[in-house]
């Protein structure tokens, strides 16, 4: 049975939201309660599902966090980051210089599913 290339997902449905973060073990707590103060705001938006921030179990692994989440629509999740406090949060966590970080974000669907 041939797989479809199409994303499982239609256009118009829900969106997950990913982005992979680089910054030194020594900073990740200090990020992860800034990273709970902007995922609060967020959650208060319409359209925000769930998010989570995954933390690697290794301090040697190149990307520390990772974090996922989901939204109703790809256009929620775009007003709901255009918020003004939102952005000046995002701005100021990157470029604190005590907590040097690069970060990958993304929106994506779901492209291939399996399950128990």
């Amino acid at each position: 049975m041939p797989m479809d290339s199409q994303p499982v997902n239609a256009p118009d449905s829900s969106v997950t939201f990913i982005n992979i973060f680089e910054i030194a073990a020594e900073h990740v707590d200090a990020f992860v309660t800034q990273w709970e103060q902007r995922a609060a705001l967020l959650s208060t938006k319409p359209g925000f599902l769930d998010s989570q921030l995954h933390r690697a179990r290794s301090s040697q692994s190149r990307f520390q966090l990772v974090n996922v989440s989901h939204w109703e629509s790809q256009e929620a999740w775009e007003a709901a980051t255009a918020d003004t406090e939102f952005q000046e949060r995002t701005r100021a966590a990157r470029e604190a210089p005590q907590t040097p970080i690069t970060s990958s974000p993304g929106l994506y669907d779901v492209a291939a599913e399996f399950s128990a």
